[in-house]
């Protein structure tokens, strides 16, 4: 197995873990972070396509690189906007969580119409 699809399973892999945790944990920070993973993954995946197809003898092509580039500054303004509005609900209620019944209307049982 060469380097170069070690890293493209890596980066599959950190895709995957990442869109796990989207999924699955309801913690916004944690939400962030796994964000971040399939991101980091995507950003992998892309460089190690780009590098096996100059490998294969294609014209070296800057375009990928500077994608994956401007990517990251992207990714890293955006989990900065993440965290700050995290941090804003914060100070607004007092947890990092929000409520799963933010939404819901409470259930009418009646008992108070007499």
């Amino acid at each position: 197995m060469s380097s170069a699809t070690l890293a493209g399973l890596v980066g599959a892999a950190l895709v995957g873990l990442g869109l796990y945790g989207v999924i699955a944990d309801p913690q916004p920070l944690r939400k962030i972070l796994a964000f971040n993973l399939i991101g980091s993954g995507v950003f992998l995946v892309f460089g190690i396509v780009a590098r096996k197809g100059a490998a294969a003898g294609l014209s070296a092509d800057p375009v990928p690189q500077a994608m994956v580039i401007t990517g990251i500054v992207v990714a890293f303004a955006a989990s900065a906007l993440a965290v700050a509005l995290t941090l804003r609900l914060f100070e607004e209620t007092g947890r990092a969580t929000l409520r799963p019944d933010a939404g819901t209307k409470p259930p009418d049982d009646g008992a108070d119409a007499e």
